[in-house]
């Protein structure tokens, strides 16, 4: 495990527990608006597998779970040895993922290593390559993203899905197809998009609260729940 990070105590993360969360090097995406570009084109510290588990050892009774995020956590081989442990030391488990592996997904799912899934849902199907950084036609390029999609809305594990919403790329429009791809699904977050100082694009703006609602109200249209998150 490349462990290049590590917030040792958030309210916020993990829905309604205290957790620490812990950021893996490395991505398979590059989208713009990724507000740790450290951790994607892996320049970010680096953390040993025993430092972490040293600290977690001691937060035992003190903390209820660990967010697992990235960069792309499911890019590292030894992801389920290292879950394995932390459910051993008897925290639950948060993982964040952009869903462009399925197959890993699902195997954690079902071996009951993971609590929680927080899905990115970078856009609608067509504009998925624009908004991930990467060239290539769409209907091939959305296919492992929507098997996680459709593995998520079988209802085996706790979920959400989450976009992060950029004026540059995303409309009304584009949330209305985004919400047919996970229609039926129990959460979808809208993230406003904010300006960290470590961006891999540039030139990019957060919508307006205005803009937000609108989003938010069409997206009930689809989900049973949405809320905004960032403003």
């Amino acid at each position: 495990m490349k462990i290049s990070g590590l917030l040792k105590l958030t309210a916020l993360d993990f829905p309604e527990k205290l957790a620490c969360t812990v950021f893996t090097a490395g991505c398979n995406l590059r989208c713009p608006f990724c507000h740790n570009a450290s951790l994607v084109l892996g320049r970010g510290e680096e953390i040993s597998e025993d430092e972490f588990f040293a600290f977690l050892k001691k937060r035992r009774g003190i903390l209820d779970g660990v967010c697992i995020t990235g960069g792309e956590p499911l890019l590292q081989s030894g992801i389920d040895e290292f879950m394995k442990k932390i459910k051993e030391l008897g925290f639950l488990i948060k993982l964040d993922t952009n869903g462009a592996f399925p197959d890993r997904l699902s195997s954690l799912i079902d071996a009951g290593l993971v609590d929680y899934v927080a899905m990115d849902i970078k856009n609608c199907p067509e504009k998925y390559p624009l908004t991930c950084g990467v060239q290539g036609p769409f209907n091939e390029f959305f296919v492992p993203f929507k098997e996680s999609i459709d593995i998520l809305l079988k209802g085996k594990v706790d979920y959400e899905f989450r976009t992060t919403i950029v004026n540059e790329l995303h409309s009304l429009d584009d949330i209305a197809k985004a919400g047919e791809a996970i229609k039926g699904a129990d959460r979808w977050f809208l993230q406003c998009f904010k300006d960290s100082g470590d961006l891999i694009g540039e030139e990019l703006s957060a919508p307006s609260k205005e803009i937000l609602d609108k989003m938010k109200a069409l997206a009930l249209t689809f989900v049973k729940k949405c809320e905004i998150r960032g403003v």
